[in-house]
């Protein structure tokens, strides 16, 4: 179903938002009386780092959008969260965790709008979170101070999802373009975090000069002052380079990492697609797999379990992440168990 149609169904349900509520809080907090009592409060109550959820709204018997007071971002995020089969039923498991990372110029309800996720979870046992990560957030705590996007996906939405929604330590990363760096970055900038990190048609190398002047240019076209997120690169290379996955193969050892792109070129899965979108969908594409196949060269000399999709044909575009997303689904999932 759509998540999206789903929403005006359930809407017309009164009361279901604070059902969803109680429902959510139940397991966590006492006896059933007491959740019932003050299922609203309890809901909202912060997880030691101080965000706090503020609104469940159920879409459906599955799906749910948490609105997240983050004190690091100083602002409400808006958070799409698919629970286990066995969640609600099973009142004191603790679950396994993936994390879904939208790409720029998107939002946290691109997942469930694009792909069929939800179809893909109908039977799991995985908790899926898709945070926001803004439309040019680039997945980092930006040196000009906001936002701080690491801080809220690695420190407090984890430490929210482990207190509020029963995850456990076993965690996934999986993102497309710049939620692809976004797994990447995070899982190397903290080593262990995830046992299993997917890339779909990301850029992997901030030394690449290509990656180099696509972000300038993007950053341009999209209004964003790119020395804003990483500091000037000839005056703060170490930032560059604290923040460059390339740059560190060694953190991966331990995670398994999957890497996918394609090469440019358009094919059938790009049919009825304008023909600027298959201009830029074809350059944003073409640039990349000459990266990832050098970078995946490096973490397999450091040790590091990889596998690579380099596919022919392939725009960037979300028919081939919905491809791609079924074909790692299995992994991902083993991973987690």
């Amino acid at each position: 179903m759509n998540v999206d149609t789903a929403r005006t169904n359930w809407a017309r349900l009164t009361g279901r938002s604070l059902l969803a509520c109680l429902l959510l809080v139940t397991p966590l907090y006492g006896t059933a009386a007491a959740a019932a009592g003050n299922g609203v409060r309890q809901a909202s109550r912060s997880a030691d780092t101080g965000a706090r959820i503020t609104d469940v709204d159920e879409i459906d018997a599955r799906t749910v959008d948490l609105t997240v007071r983050s004190r690091a971002m100083r602002a409400s995020v808006p958070v799409r969260v698919i629970l286990p089969k066995s969640w609600k039923s099973e009142r004191e498991r603790r679950f396994p965790v993936l994390y879904m990372l939208h790409g720029g110029e998107d939002d946290y309800t691109s997942w469930t709008r694009e792909t069929d996720v939800e179809a893909l979870a109908e039977n799991s046992e995985v908790l899926v979170v898709m945070p926001d990560g803004g439309m040019h957030g680039y997945y980092s705590d930006w040196y000009a101070g906001r936002p701080r996007w690491e801080t809220f996906h690695t420190v407090e939405l984890v430490r929210l999802m482990e207190r509020r929604f029963r995850a456990n330590s076993s965690r996934a990363v999986v993102g497309l373009s710049m939620g692809g760096f976004g797994a990447l970055n995070y899982a190397a900038r903290h080593p262990g975090m995830y046992r299993y990190v997917a890339s779909m048609s990301s850029y992997v190398d901030l030394d690449d000069p290509t990656v180099r002047f696509l972000l300038h240019l993007g950053a341009v076209m999209d209004g964003v002052d790119i020395n804003r997120v990483w500091g000037d690169p000839k005056r703060h290379p170490d930032i560059w380079q604290a923040h460059n996955p390339a740059a560190r193969p060694d953190a991966f050892v331990g995670t398994k990492v999957h890497l996918s792109s394609g090469d440019g070129t358009p094919g059938p899965l790009d049919e009825g697609h304008s023909q600027s979108a298959l201009l830029v969908g074809s350059m944003a594409e073409a640039a990349l797999p000459a990266s990832v196949t050098k970078f995946a060269e490096s973490l397999r000399s450091a040790g590091v379990d990889v596998s690579t999709n380099l596919y022919e044909p392939g725009t960037h575009s979300w028919p081939y992440w919905q491809r791609e997303l079924h074909s790692i689904w299995p992994a991902v999932t083993e991973e987690l168990s």
